[in-house]
Order: C-alpha cells, then sequence, then structure tokens
C-alpha cells in the first residue's frame, strides 16, 4: 500500500522533518545550511517545501519560497528512503530520483537524515501503518 493522498505525504514525509527541527542537534545543523528544498512526489502528487533556515514545512505549491533545489520522485521512495531502504546517490544515478539546483548540499545532508529514520518508523509503526513499513 502506498500514502493515500497529498496530506499524509505531508503529515509523514513533512513531519520527519518538524522532528528533526526539534532536535538540538540537527536542528541547528539543518539552520545552518539556509537550503530550501522543494519535494515533488508523484503516487499520489504532493508537494512539500522545507526552508530549512526557518524551521518551516510547506505543503502545497508556493510562489513566495525559492527552493536552492528540487528534488522529484515516487512518494514511496521517499518513504524507503526515511526507513533506510534507498540509497540517495544510487537512487539519483539510476534515476528514481532526479535532483535540480544544488546536487551537492543535498548529498551532504544524506547523512543527517540516517539520524532520523527510527523516528520516521516509529511513527508509522505508532500510528499503525505497517503497510508503508518496508523490509531493508
Amino acid at each position: 500500500m502506498s500514502f493515500k493522498d497529498e496530506d499524509e505525504v505531508a503529515r509523514y514525509i513533512g513531519g520527519i522533518f518538524q522532528e528533526a527541527f526539534k532536535d538540538e542537534e540537527l536542528g541547528p545543523t539543518l539552520a545552518d545550511t539556509g537550503l530550501v528544498v522543494s519535494f515533488r512526489y508523484t503516487e499520489p502528487d504532493a508537494v512539500l517545501t522545507v526552508d530549512m533556515g526557518n524551521h518551516q514545512v510547506y505543503q502545497g505549491e508556493r510562489d513566495d519560497v525559492d527552493p536552492s533545489a528540487t528534488m522529484y520522485m515516487k512518494a514511496e521512495t521517499a518513504n524507503a528512503y526515511w526507513q533506510g531502504a534507498v540509497n540517495l546517490p544510487f537512487a539519483i544515478a539510476r534515476g528514481k530520483v532526479t535532483v535540480e539546483g544544488n546536487v551537492a548540499s543535498l548529498l551532504k545532508l544524506a547523512p543527517l537524515g540516517s539520524k532520523l529514520f527510527s523516528v520516521y518508523t516509529g511513527m508509522l509503526e505508532r500510528d499503525g501503518r505497517q503497510d508503508l513499513l518496508v523490509d531493508k
């Protein structure tokens, strides 16, 4: 099974960034990057924009936020990534993830994300979303 709609993508994928912003180590580290990343998902269609510097996650199209990079992927790929089942550089090389903009900065953030894998799977388990859990 997959996410039902954009709201679920925002709840879970956006939620992982909200948790990161609260973390005493990750929050300041993400803010220091100053990055604004737009995520454009398919299956279901969803757009999330994460403003690292201002600790904001926006759902839907935004004209007032200028991303430094935009990532395109299936929501299923993002779900698997946040569980540690997708290697981002390999996914980019294989075309499962496409990036426009500052790719190098995004790749530097990837190791930080691994600190949140257990938080993400915990969110899914807490909400009874075993259908979204992947085998690694």
